[in-house]
């Protein structure tokens, strides 16, 4: 059984779909959550699930701590869903090529620094675009910058606003993430 760790610093809707998709599996299962954001909604969403969330401080990421409960739990995959801290060097080489990350854009189109949630689809918006979706990569020392694994596109109408180009991404994250983490786990 592969073992995952899901990194999350926000209202865990992805973190829980994930969980829910390998609940039942005999291929992977989610070991922990790590979260730096004490007040973030994933907290609740895994006390709810019975799955250990772990809550670490800025140092502890940079420090080997975060490291050493990843070996704790076996990990065999790291996922990041809304995941908003650069991981460091240290982890991405322990786990070469087994760091993924999913963005809400079409990247190369509106990834780095700054880009990431509302901003994304905001600008989406104000630049017209006519369709948008998801990326789902390997992490790099680059922000927004690593491997491609999948991409996914949806239209995006005229009078689409914001929150409306959130939903369909949404839609596509939680129907995507799951199945290309699982076929990522076959090859490990």
């Amino acid at each position: 059984m592969k073992q995952i760790a899901i990194f999350s610093s926000g209202s865990g809707t992805n973190a829980e779909n994930i969980i829910k998709y390998f609940s039942e599996s005999d291929l992977a299962k989610v070991a922990i959550v790590m979260c730096n954001n004490p007040e973030a909604g994933v907290v609740d969403r895994c006390h709810k699930l019975g799955v250990r969330c772990l809550v670490f401080t800025p140092g502890q990421l940079e420090d080997g701590f975060v490291l050493s409960k990843l070996h704790d739990c076996r990990t065999d995959l790291i996922v990041l869903a809304g995941f908003l801290k650069k991981i460091p060097a240290s982890i991405l080489e322990e786990f070469e090529d087994r760091v993924v990350n999913i963005h809400p854009s079409l990247l190369p189109d509106y990834g780095g620094p700054g880009m990431y949630g509302m901003h994304i689809h905001e600008a989406v918006v104000e630049n017209e675009e006519e369709e948008t979706g998801i990326t789902i990569h390997y992490v790099s020392e680059g922000y927004d910058e690593g491997e491609i694994i999948f991409q996914e596109a949806v239209e995006v109408d005229y009078e689409d606003s914001p929150e409306d180009v959130q939903y369909k991404v949404q839609q596509l994250e939680h129907k995507h993430y799951p199945e290309v983490i699982e076929y990522i786990i076959r090859d490990l």
